[in-house]
């Protein structure tokens, strides 16, 4: 692979990529437990939890989408930390409010500081010698820590009182601005032949690329975010067997972002994510319309690898063709979005069609969304076959 200029993944690298990931798509990742506290705060019905939780959302994903040209830019460490006060203040503001109008305006802050900080970060990963490695690594820590403010948040709100996972997360973020300093800190360069050292020029997603990556992520989330729900109601599993299996899937998943670089290099990035996205289409039609326990099992863990597998090589492949950045920032605020629509799209068709139809309409969403993204490896690979993973000069499929 050519070093196109770019950053060493050093531990420090590694670690203020984990830093930013973790933190730019911790509102999202965190929100169910967000959702829980202020609801029961404020004694919000289901749907005001859902308005409050969308302006978060909502306001991530779009200021990621409007900051992907600047992520590709040098100043993306201070771009991050200027997100980093931001969210801060805003957690800040989330943990004191005393009115759900307050809530929503905190929500909306805090949003839009996750937001340039995930743009950045994720740019960011464009800058490294090795894309694969780095996403790999990137998301492998970040599904770690992850997990860890999944279990400390409530544990603040409830042993320290209501709003405290708020002020955990301004704390982290705090933590977050000396980490981030070692963030690759403008474009990387492209090979212009032998001497190398040419500016990478940024490349603009297409509106269907963005689409695409938005629907995948719809489909995505909003499956998993009813998974809990169908496994009791399907095969008569426990609370707790359940969110054990989804808890075990989750780290098993990491498997999923080891083998996609491997993949990649024995197989072809094309071939293999397509295999890894039918993969995890069918098992996510499994895990919907399954009714043994074990099948409901195997399809957990088999949809969250290949979807972990499918994510590493989306961003690996998105930072090949643009080393500035703008594409892996672009398509991360696309994924954000998807992210934010899902749990509202999946309920819809869960409650109108029923568990059935779902399973079929989550498998083909998955098919359909995934087009883009394998054209887009298509394209990179015909316009840029020095930057493929192939241990030859040649890629196979």
């Amino acid at each position: 692979m050519n070093a196109r200029g770019a950053s060493a993944l050093t531990f420090g690298v590694a670690v203020a990529l984990i830093a930013g990931v973790t933190l730019g798509n911790g509102g999202a990742n965190v929100m169910p437990v967000f959702v829980d506290d202020f609801a029961t705060r404020f004694g919000l019905s289901d749907s005001g939890a859902g308005i409050v939780a969308a302006s978060q959302l909502m306001a991530t994903a779009v200021v990621t989408l409007l900051l992907a040209k600047r992520a590709a830019r040098p100043g993306r460490v201070r771009m991050t930390r200027l997100g980093l006060a931001l969210s801060g203040a805003g957690f800040l503001g989330a943990a004191a409010a005393i009115d759900p109008v307050t809530l929503v305006l905190a929500n909306l802050v805090l949003g839009a500081g996750l937001g340039a900080v995930y743009a950045a970060a994720t740019a960011a990963l464009a800058a490294t010698d090795d894309a694969d490695k780095a996403s790999a690594v990137t998301i492998s820590g970040t599904v770690g820590v992850t997990a860890l403010l999944i279990t400390g948040v409530p544990a603040a709100n409830h042993d320290v009182g209501e709003g405290a996972g708020f002020l955990l997360m301004a704390l982290c973020c705090l933590a977050a601005w000396p980490l981030v300093r070692r963030l690759p800190d403008g474009p990387a360069t492209a090979d212009t032949g032998p001497a190398g050292g040419g500016e990478a020029t940024a490349t603009k997603p297409s509106v269907v690329l963005l689409l695409g990556t938005a629907l995948l992520w719809t489909v995505t989330q909003g499956a998993w975010s009813y998974a809990s729900v169908l496994g009791r109601q399907h095969t008569g599993m426990s609370h707790s067997a359940v969110s054990a299996v989804l808890a075990i899937s989750s780290v098993v998943a990491l498997v999923g972002a080891a083998v996609g670089p491997v993949a990649a290099r024995r197989f072809g990035r094309m071939r293999s994510i397509a295999v890894f996205v039918t993969a995890q289409a069918l098992a996510m039609a499994l895990l919907v319309l399954t009714h043994d326990p074990v099948l409901f099992t195997a399809a957990a863990v088999l949809w969250q690898a290949c979807q972990l597998a499918v994510l590493v090589q989306m961003l690996a492949a998105a930072a090949l063709i643009d080393p500035t950045g703008r594409m892996v920032a672009s398509l991360s605020g696309a994924g954000a979005l998807g992210t934010g629509i899902g749990p509202l799209a999946v309920g819809a068709v869960l409650d109108a069609a029923g568990a059935d139809v779902l399973g079929i309409v989550l498998a083909l969403g998955t098919v359909v969304a995934s087009l883009p993204l394998l054209r887009m490896t298509v394209a990179g690979t015909a316009a840029s076959p020095e930057k493929e993973l192939a241990p030859s000069s040649t890629e196979t499929g």
